[in-house]
């Protein structure tokens, strides 16, 4: 157990940050999941216009380094072909 008052401080700032980190990850999830319904959905139209608002959000969410760069470019790699892949 944290027995200073900075390792309980930190403890505290630990337990924020996780809450914020996994909400931020929710998010990510969320705008993947978005696209994907959208491409099962048919229209192209559509999931071209959900995919460039979740590219914002998978873009900064990388910035804060919730995840890693390369799986950030992966999840947008993956979603841009299959929306490219779509019957017009």
């Amino acid at each position: 157990m944290a027995n200073s008052a900075q390792a309980r401080k930190r403890a505290r700032q630990a337990t924020k940050a996780r809450a914020h980190n996994a909400s931020l990850r929710s998010r990510l999830r969320t705008a993947i999941k978005a696209v994907r319904k959208a491409i099962v959905g048919g229209d192209k139209t559509a999931a071209q216009a959900v995919f460039r608002t979740s590219m914002s959000t998978i873009d900064s969410i990388a910035d804060k380094k919730i995840i890693h760069k390369n799986k950030a470019a992966r999840h947008k790699s993956r979603l841009s072909s299959a929306v490219k892949a779509m019957a017009a």
